[in-house]
């Protein structure tokens, strides 16, 4: 993890804890984690994971890898060490989210089973929800889907260290959730999730009118 540099600093306590914010929201936060290939449908379920949710009466909040390299990411690249810091820097602010009580999707390919594991300890820490859902798809059916023909660049060499073609993707031993997103319908993926957070006890029933 990276090195702390500022001295002298020190974490402030308010007066609205974790759970008075998640009173308020009928909810609780946590991290849902969805990792896989390109192309395997992260950011496909996580849009239609945030629909459900938001009709359903509960907050979420998509990071998506893309939209986070537009911003607080911009100054990364493709190297294993940058993926690592950027995996580092999402961790964090999901954490954020999750001690809002709000419930954050991170879309993130985060090819390195020990950044994951990383973010996970990082929440275990602040005793916060990470729940890692694979995005499980093979390659062969990525690359057929390929929405941003990357792998198409790729194959032809003008992209490097591209995961599944030249850099390696370690997929997830243990996961809390695991979509097979080749095999399913995007409906069914949704269902799965929210019967996991629905059994977990994430989701309480929001106020009518609420």
């Amino acid at each position: 993890m990276t090195e702390q540099k500022a001295t002298n600093v020190h974490w402030h306590d308010g007066e609205i804890s974790r759970e008075d914010r998640g009173r308020l929201l009928h909810q609780q936060g946590a991290t849902l984690w969805f990792t896989g290939l390109s192309g395997s449908g992260k950011s496909t379920v996580a849009v239609a994971l945030e629909e459900a949710l938001y009709e359903r009466g509960h907050l979420s909040y998509r990071l998506d890898g893309d939209n986070i390299r537009l911003g607080i990411n911009k100054n990364l690249g493709f190297s294993a060490e940058d993926r690592t810091e950027n995996i580092r820097r999402i961790g964090e602010i999901a954490k954020l989210f999750a001690d809002a009580s709000t419930i954050a999707l991170t879309s993130f390919i985060s090819p390195y089973r020990a950044d994951r594991d990383q973010v996970r300890a990082l929440h275990a820490d602040a005793n916060m929800p990470f729940i890692e859902v694979f995005v499980d798809c093979s390659l062969e059916e990525a690359e057929k889907r390929d929405p941003k023909g990357l792998y198409k660049k790729a194959r032809a060499g003008e992209i490097k260290n591209f995961t599944g073609i030249d850099d390696p993707y370690e997929a997830p031993t243990a996961p809390e959730i695991h979509l097979h997103t080749d095999m399913m319908t995007l409906a069914e993926e949704v269902e799965s999730v929210i019967n996991y957070l629905e059994a977990q006890g994430f989701l309480a029933p929001a106020i009518a009118g609420a």
